[in-house]
């Protein structure tokens, strides 16, 4: 029914908005003019803990965009910790405005001061158009910082760790089709080569494999061939959307999100895909899609979490050798999802969906006394 007076259409558009937010706890709206500061702030869940997730700068078009990704990214985070076994829940936060014009030490401080505001229910660093050293400013404000330099008490670069993570995830979807972890002659289409995408194209290199790449950047492709030059494997470069027709074993995804659509999905002539990027499916229809075509997915919320177990560890005090051992687990976690998608002949998705859920569903039950951040500092999981 369409709204007859402007009474019914303040209530219309004020039902629509809690219509999109009405899977989340808590949703905050900053502003600050003195320093421009326009930020939004989901919080998913706080089941298992602490809503815990990234923060990016983005020009937005409109508010509604803004709201939009906020809400999409901090429901995967809820996912992505439970399925690393983290005692946190999922948030995410959006700053409106361009990351290379207005940025300002005070724009940060500000927005560490709404951070603090919410006492620890969420925890945030870097993403998309942020970098360390912003935290550093908004960590004068507030505890509630996660993911800084290593000079600064902080765990530092996370794309090491994220990209071990993807590495693991390629050797659980290698082993489940073919029955070895061995990369050797294999090939590989590699979308992206920024921090994480460049790294793993590097492990590859070095496992023996032969890629095919595409970036924006003419400079990470120079470079990744320089690498190719030590190991003697092959490097193709291809230009943009022709990454989705190459024939190859495995598809790597390490850019946007949203390229597994139906349009990509015909075009595809990989056995699997397992890579880096945050939501790369379109819809989780998509996932079918690909079952039907026999494509392995590797649930991107897992093969990336790597960079979420590294930011989780810091808050309990920064050491890298529980961190490559936390992140091993990505390896069975995968493997396990995989099989039981298999045994239940359900997508991947659907079974990564049911795991996460159902420890969620265990820490609701068996809520603990205390914030997991009081734990002993050895703690990082459950």
């Amino acid at each position: 029914m369409l709204p007859q007076n402007d009474q019914d259409l303040k209530v219309s558009i004020m039902t629509d908005l809690f219509e999109k937010m009405q899977e989340h706890e808590q949703v905050v709206f900053c502003n600050d003019p003195e320093t421009g500061l326009r930020a939004i702030i989901a919080i998913h869940n706080t089941t298992a803990g602490p809503a815990l997730g990234g923060t990016r700068m983005r020009n937005y078009e409109t508010v509604e965009e803004a709201l939009e990704d906020a809400l999409r990214l901090s429901k995967g985070m809820t996912y992505k910790c439970a399925a690393a076994d983290l005692d946190f829940g999922g948030g995410k936060a959006v700053i409106i405005g361009d990351p290379a014009k207005d940025k300002t030490p005070e724009l940060f401080r500000a927005y560490g001061q709404f951070i603090e505001s919410l006492n620890g229910r969420f925890y945030t660093g870097t993403d998309m158009g942020t970098v360390l050293e912003d935290f550093v400013h908004a960590s004068k404000e507030t505890r509630c910082i996660a993911g800084l330099p290593e000079e600064y008490g902080g765990g530092g670069e996370t794309s090491i760790p994220t990209a071990l993570g993807v590495l693991y995830s390629i050797k659980a979807a290698a082993s489940y089709l073919w029955n070895s972890e061995d990369l050797s002659g294999k090939v590989f289409s590699i979308q992206g080569l920024g921090k994480v995408g460049f790294k793993v194209a590097e492990h590859l290199l070095n496992e023996g494999a032969d890629l095919y790449v595409t970036d924006v950047s003419s400079d990470a492709i120079d470079q990744i061939r320089k690498a190719a030059e030590k190991t003697d494997r092959k490097v193709i470069a291809v230009e943009g959307n022709e990454i989705y027709g190459v024939e190859a074993d495995l598809f790597v995804p390490c850019a946007i999100g949203g390229i597994i659509n139906y349009s990509t999905i015909d075009q595809l002539k990989v056995k699997a895909i397992v890579g880096a990027a945050n939501n790369q499916l379109l819809s989780e229809d998509c996932a079918e899609l690909l079952r039907e075509k026999g494509i392995l997915y590797a649930p991107d919320y897992i093969v990336n979490s790597g960079g979420v177990i590294q930011v989780t560890d810091e808050l309990y005090g920064p050491n890298k050798e529980r961190v490559l051992q936390k992140t091993k687990t990505i390896y069975h976690t995968l493997l396990d999802v995989l099989h039981k998608a298999e045994s239940h002949n359900i997508t991947t998705v659907e079974a990564a969906n049911l795991l996460c859920e159902s420890r969620i569903g265990f820490r609701k039950n068996r809520n603990s006394f205390f914030s997991p951040l009081k734990r002993p500092k050895w703690v990082i999981g459950s």
